[in-house]
Order: structure tokens, then C-alpha cells, then sequence
């Protein structure tokens, strides 16, 4: 008579995970990459669009005579910030990545105001921080939403 131990479902020891075919892996490499560049060109037209119509603008930016936005943040703070984002949320349950999302959004407006009061951001007398709290939750929510249907 032969003994075998079945695996419990949630189990999560490492050698009895599934391993990652190199295709599936080189589709999440993708899907990464894509998210990253979608974040950094939604990021960069909406600080674009937000700039233009006077809502907010960057007093200290990289290269001030050829861009009205903060290049650093759009084209290297924010699609690193989403690579670490996805990172995590790919390894959390519904729930968790909810309240990761939240707490972003509850981060941003903190961030934001800190921003401003070391002088790299100035939003017009009609911002409302709750803008930022609900756009980069939805941002997030969009990211999350394009990576997923790329790696999978």
C-alpha cells in the first residue's frame, strides 16, 4: 500500500507551488512593461491636460524651458511606483488589494500636500484634494484592470 500526502489548497510552500511555464512568465514581463508605459503616458497627458488649463503646475521640474510637467515623476516615479504596485497586488486577494488601493489613494493626498509645502507642486485656489484621493484610486484600479488582462 502506498502513502501520499495530498496538498492542501491553500498551501503556499514554495516547492509545492506550480512552476511558471517561460511563456507565462515572459507574458507577465509584458504585461509589466505595458502597464508601466500606459501609467507614464496617462500620467504624463493628464498632468499635460491639468497644467494646461491651470489647475496645478510644477515650479521645480527638470528642464523648465521644454516641459510644463515634472518629467521625473511621470516618466520615472510613477511606472516604478506601479511596477512595485502590481508586484504586491499580484500576490494579494481580492480584499487586501482593495484596501491596498485605498490606502494609495489616502497616501496621495498626504504626498500631495507635502509636495506643496517643499514647493515642487502649486494646485489653483479650486483644487480639491479629494480629487487626488479618487484618481489615483481609480488610476490604480485602471492598472491593475489592463496588467491583469495582459498576464493572463
Amino acid at each position: 500500500m502506498k502513502n501520499t500526502a495530498k496538498q492542501w489548497k491553500k498551501s503556499s510552500l514554495p516547492s509545492l507551488q506550480k512552476k511558471q511555464s517561460s511563456s507565462e512568465r515572459n507574458k507577465e514581463q509584458q504585461a509589466y512593461i505595458i502597464a508601466a508605459l500606459l501609467s507614464s503616458i496617462i500620467g504624463s497627458y493628464l498632468d499635460l491636460f491639468f497644467v494646461g488649463i491651470g489647475m496645478y503646475h510644477f515650479p521645480m521640474r527638470l528642464f523648465p524651458d521644454i516641459f510644463t510637467v515634472n518629467i521625473a515623476f511621470t516618466l520615472l516615479l510613477l511606472p516604478v511606483s506601479v511596477i512595485l504596485f502590481l508586484y504586491v497586488a499580484n500576490r494579494l486577494r481580492f480584499l487586501s488589494r482593495c484596501i491596498m488601493i485605498l490606502g494609495i489613494g489616502m497616501a496621495a493626498l498626504f504626498i500631495e500636500s507635502a509636495s506643496e509645502q517643499l514647493g515642487w507642486f502649486v494646485h489653483h485656489t479650486d483644487w480639491n484634494h479629494a480629487y487626488s484621493f479618487f484618481g489615483y484610486m481609480l488610476f490604480f484600479m485602471i492598472v491593475w484592470r489592463v496588467f491583469r488582462f495582459f498576464s493572463s
